[in-house]
């Protein structure tokens, strides 16, 4: 494989036109599951103290796939990479589906699992944006990528209701119809990547780099995520951008999910429900662009610290407000989504900026685990707090986690120059 480096922006403006196609179907799919994992974790179970369980474990699986994606990239490129991952992804939502006819609490766990392995592809997708990118315009077009996973994301959780004439249609439990969209999206974003994310744009990065290649499937295997993870230790911009993607998602996650819960408790229809993690979700891709913008020009760790202060006003308001809905609430979720913004774009600027194409998929796909694994604990742990002391402690909790990262970049900033 060789490349005239002429050719690279076309590539680069047909890459992120497939990436933004494939992020909104995944959106779609991503975020319908997630905003009924902890009602069908209750509905199932019959016990609201595993309400998180099934989030938790989506989050967990998406941490564990990582790894094996991340290997089919480092041999055969991002497509293959994020085909693979949508594939499991819809067998998790048949699975997940399947558990809610049976009534199995298990099987349900199993299918989020494997539904999980779709975030990764959401989540590994902004990397394949920045794989081609000019450093002083690599933010913003990551952030691109984000953003387009607004339309779906957003349109997700308002397939509760329509989900539920589905299900009926297909005699299902009505809360598994918003899985029926999840595969669906999951299996056309999966089509797309297929026909259009051509020529692969890691690959690509790599021959302008290395030289012809003899081709993907011949290219020698690179470095394991466990010599990922010794490279990001070793490597300041890296280990800040990956401190900040994985304190900002923890905090956002185990916020994010015990909120319908929280809704729930007062008596809030699923579709206000819906609408609220919307709104969340809104805040989480809406403003990537600008916060893309801004990573480029004032730099990642300003962007993490802004990103921080915004999570923590988030925490204090969601957490001061009594269950049921409220604007206070919904205020609080937006924030929650942009805060998670700014940490998100900027830390993964720093990953995608940190290391030669040889080592970006290994880097990477560690700070992806770390994060993942870290916010499937948080998640768990937030049912125990909210069922245990209530969702104000949650809030308060997580904005402790929110502050300690503030802190980390401070001191990251003194201790060594950092360039986006």
């Amino acid at each position: 494989m060789s490349v005239d480096p002429s050719t690279v922006p076309a590539i680069q403006a047909r890459t992120l036109r497939t990436l933004m196609g494939s992020q909104v179907l995944g959106g779609v799919g991503v975020a319908s599951g997630i905003a009924v994992g902890a009602l069908l974790a209750v509905e199932v179970s019959g016990d609201e103290s595993l309400s998180g369980l099934a989030n938790t474990t989506q989050v967990l699986g998406a941490a564990l796939f990582t790894a094996p994606v991340a290997a089919i990239m480092a041999v055969r490129g991002r497509r293959a990479g994020l085909v693979a991952a949508y594939v499991v992804g819809i067998v998790g939502a048949v699975v997940a589906i399947t558990a809610t006819v049976v009534g199995s609490f298990p099987l349900l766990l199993a299918g989020t699992a494997l539904f999980g392995a779709a975030t990764t592809a959401n989540a590994q997708a902004r990397y394949a944006a920045a794989d081609l990118a000019e450093p002083a315009h690599r933010g913003r077009q990551l952030s691109m990528v984000l953003w387009a996973t607004t339309i779906g994301s957003v349109l997700g959780p308002n397939l509760i209701g329509p989900g539920k004439w589905v299900a009926r249609m297909l005699g299902l439990p009505e809360l598994s119809g918003a899985l029926v969209f999840s595969a669906l999206g999951f299996a056309v974003a999966g089509v797309l990547l297929t026909t259009w994310l051509r020529p692969d744009p890691l690959l690509t990065a790599r021959a302008l780099v290395d030289g012809p290649l003899p081709g993907p499937g011949l290219r020698p295997a690179r470095r394991s995520v466990i010599a990922g993870a010794r490279i990001i230790l070793a490597t300041p911009a890296a280990l800040l951008g990956a401190a900040a993607i994985t304190g900002g998602h923890v905090v956002m996650v185990a916020v994010m999910v015990m909120t319908p819960v929280h809704m729930q408790h007062g008596h809030a229809e699923v579709e206000v429900i819906g609408l609220v993690i919307s709104i969340h979700i809104l805040g989480m891709y809406g403003f990537s662009p600008v916060v893309g913008t801004l990573t480029d020009r004032w730099g990642a760790p300003t962007v993490v610290l802004c990103g921080v202060g915004i999570l923590l006003l988030a925490c204090l308001l969601a957490g001061l407000t009594e269950a049921g809905w409220s604007p206070l609430l919904m205020a609080g979720l937006f924030l929650l989504g942009v805060g998670w913004s700014c940490t998100m774009v900027a830390g993964s600027g720093l990953l995608a900026g940190a290391v030669p194409p040889d080592d970006r998929s290994a880097v990477q796909g560690a700070a992806d685990i770390v994060m993942g694994l870290s916010a499937a604990a948080g998640g768990a742990l937030a049912g125990i707090v909210l069922g245990a002391y209530g969702y104000g402690w949650l809030c308060l909790l997580s904005a402790i986690v929110a502050l300690a990262l503030g802190v980390g970049t401070i001191s990251a900033r003194r201790m060594v120059s950092l360039t986006p």
